[in-house]
């Protein structure tokens, strides 16, 4: 599998690719000359390919009688973006489960019933005045040798196992907290915070009355439970943009019994998760709502390791279906596959381009059982491995029938925020690529399933993406 340089910290701030030289032409003989400002780029994200602009024809070339399947390919066209080479590994996703588990246990240090450590804080500046309140992950853990209370806080989050007396992390615990601004709806002229500059059409009366928001909030009871809520009123400001969410982050690992009906999975739900030889491997088990967490810590995890608050960086997320379409297929509106040609394999040789399901009861045919290291595969063209099969992989776009028919032909995205008291089948998104237990076709990436945002299965994985900043060579924009 290609290596993907490591960037710098320090070079990722910002690229400065020209100056604001001209801010101020005060000698240009009194023509517009314009303001010039500062242009930036971003190095390669680690583990990520850039894919390029462009336009391509989604959706089903060619009618299928046989599976249901109609001809509805329309032409999109989406920006440039970074994607992660491979689908998120259980080793990327333990980094993220132990930083929830660290962040518990810094929490605790700091609090008075567990010694009160109050170096495992800050809530002071350097220069003594006060700040929010945020944990400091420059103190260390005290791993080995702790104190008594110190020791009560990092057991905190273990448990012991009733049955086999095993010490183990208690996953309900490991709860994740973040907030997400909704810029789109916060952008929208309905939502104008002035009424006078919400409806254009001097013919029509000026808006008296303030929209109604929906915004989700959640928080946890006395009872440990995560209780997520749907608050609707009127629109007050800003912060009713701003939601909370609270998703507990641990995969369910026994999706590989629930999964399959009268089958000896065990060992899976014991080992494949915490196993070091799964490590790469990609996870499974995650619901649609983990993989957005996933992706919103990721953004934070790198913002704090540049040191700077205020920093700009694009928000590492999942892909649109548009975004997960046109990258799998290379941008190649004859490809029904990441590859050229209707087959999976090589006509005559019998050699797999993706783990699937080659025949009924036979999953070995292509060498794997289940899902097999990511990478194990060649790429696409555009040096993405695994977009067909191994698992299928969450995308951020919601399901409905018509959902061809309500996106826009440019960057096209259907984004529905279903509230707790939604109908089941309101929260229901996008999967795509098919997976390691599936048939031929169904690994095709020309055509559209999905899964409610809540489940968590043994065949569904995800990647993140990163809208690219700046304008590359070739790409138009002028230089």
């Amino acid at each position: 599998m290609k290596k993907t340089t490591i960037y710098l910290i320090s070079t990722f701030i910002a690229t400065i690719m020209a100056s604001c030289a001209m801010s101020n032409r005060s000698s240009a003989g009194g023509e517009v000359t314009g303001v010039g400002a500062t242009v930036w780029g971003e190095p390669t994200p680690y583990g990520m390919v850039l894919v390029s602009r462009g336009s391509m024809e989604v959706g089903p070339q060619k009618a299928d009688s046989l599976w249901n399947l109609r001809a509805d390919a329309r032409g999109i066209s989406v920006d440039g973006f970074w994607m992660d080479e491979t689908e998120i590994t259980n080793s990327k996703y333990k980094q993220f489960v132990f930083w929830v588990r660290d962040s518990i246990i810094r929490e605790r240090l700091a609090d008075p019933a567990f010694g009160g450590n109050e170096e495992f804080k800050i809530e002071e500046d350097r220069q003594g005045n006060p700040v929010k309140p945020h944990l400091n992950w420059n103190k260390s853990i005290p791993w080995r040798n702790p104190s008594e209370d110190e020791a009560r806080a990092i057991q905190s989050v273990y448990r012991i196992n009733p049955i086999t007396g095993a010490k183990e992390l208690d996953p309900t615990q490991l709860n994740y907290r973040y907030e997400i601004f909704n810029h789109t709806e916060a952008a929208k002229r309905k939502h104008r915070l002035d009424p006078t500059r919400r409806e254009y059409n001097t013919d029509r009366p000026v808006p008296t009355e303030n929209p109604m928001i929906s915004k989700d909030t959640a928080y946890v009871n006395d009872e440990g439970k995560i209780i997520r809520e749907t608050i609707t009123r009127s629109l007050t400001g800003d912060y009713d943009f701003l939601n909370t969410y609270i998703v507990n982050v641990y995969p369910d690992t026994t999706a590989w019994v629930n999964d399959f009906e009268n089958a000896y999975n065990e060992p899976y739900v014991r080992l494949y998760f915490s196993h070091g030889g799964y490590n790469e491997y990609p996870v499974v088990g995650v619901s649609w709502e983990q993989a957005s967490a996933f992706a919103n810590w990721r953004t934070d995890f790198l913002r704090r390791s540049l040191g700077r608050q205020g920093v700009y960086i694009e928000p590492y997320r999942l892909p649109t279906e548009a975004e997960w379409e046109y990258a799998a297929r290379a941008g190649v509106n004859e490809n029904m596959y990441p590859w050229e040609g209707d087959l999976p394999l090589t006509e005559g040789k019998g050699c797999f381009y993706a783990n699937f399901k080659p025949n009924e009861g036979n999953y070995i045919k292509d060498g794997h059982l289940i899902t097999s290291q990511v990478g194990t595969y060649a790429p696409n063209d555009f040096g993405l491995y695994d977009m067909a099969g191994n698992v299928s992989e969450w995308t951020s776009t919601a399901y409905t029938e018509s959902v061809g028919k309500l996106t826009s032909d440019l960057n096209p995205e259907y984004r529905y925020n279903a509230a707790k008291e939604d109908p089941y089948k309101m929260k229901r998104k996008i999967v795509r690529g098919g997976s390691w237990k599936d048939v031929a076709h169904n690994i095709r990436s020309d055509i559209r399933m999905w899964e409610y945002q809540n489940e968590q299965r043994s065949y569904i994985g995800f990647r993140c993406v990163r809208t690219q900043i700046g304008f590359a060579r070739g790409q138009g924009g002028k230089k």
